[in-house]
């Protein structure tokens, strides 16, 4: 496993970028999509609110970060085959347990279980629903969510199966720290550290080739693999791997 240690989540987001974009190989996935993928890689930044708590070379800018962490919390109106609002804060889809239908809210089962005992390794939320996700074109990649107290500050550790670093890490770690938040408030401790642990990490470098360019500058800050580089041939170095 990789271990990567940043001053923001900003600043991590670049360093998984170009970690994956010089040392990956290429695949296919089984829906037909060019990935650049890598080993499994652990994020771990001290301070998870210290700026940029997004890296000024994504493309999505603070505005969309914002109503996708207030999403993540609150919900939307948007309809989606799953969302993670629904998965964290009533989980259940559907089942049914003696007769009556599931909706667990494990945010708060994790807020009262570390208010009972902060030592607890036991303030565990999932996603993975067998019965619904086993059959979903698009299924859930946030696996696991973990939040432990220790030295009086609200750690998280999350765990995804699959995670687009380039176009989506920095979203899901910008709105996860605030969950964070959220539960650190409620607690009333601050925050510790974000730990985002992705065992499939990669980037979809065809479908999204308009992406990569302000992250390797012409191939001045990253010197991508060649499968990469042709795909986007947009600088001088393209033309010579």
């Amino acid at each position: 496993m990789r271990v990567i240690r940043a001053p923001s989540l900003g600043r991590a987001h670049e360093l998984v970028v170009k970690m994956i974009l010089e040392k990956g190989y290429v695949l296919d996935t089984e829906d037909g999509e060019a990935t650049a993928e890598f080993e499994e890689t652990a994020i771990t930044v001290d301070d998870p609110f210290a700026e940029p708590m997004a890296s000024g070379r994504s493309r999505f800018g603070r505005r969309f970060l914002d109503s996708y962490a207030d999403a993540l919390l609150h919900g939307s109106d948007s309809v989606f085959e799953y969302d993670y609002h629904g998965r964290l804060f009533d989980w259940g889809q559907g089942l049914t347990c003696g007769g009556a239908e599931v909706h667990a809210d494990q945010i708060a089962y994790i807020v009262k279980k570390l208010r009972e005992a902060p030592e607890s390794r036991r303030a565990v939320a999932i996603t993975w629903n067998p019965p619904v996700d086993e059959t979903l074109h698009d299924c859930p990649c946030l696996q696991l969510v973990q939040c432990v107290v220790r030295d009086g500050k609200l750690q998280m550790k999350v765990v995804f199966r699959s995670n687009d670093m380039l176009s989506a890490a920095g979203a899901n770690m910008f709105a996860l720290a605030h969950l964070q938040k959220a539960i650190a408030d409620k607690l009333e401790i601050p925050c510790g550290a974000y730990t985002h642990i992705s065992l499939v990490p990669h980037v979809y470098y065809r479908r999204d080739i308009n992406d990569i360019p302000p992250f390797c500058k012409e191939g001045t800050e990253i010197a991508p693999i060649p499968e990469v580089c042709r795909a986007c041939g947009r600088c001088a170095r393209s033309r010579q791997v």
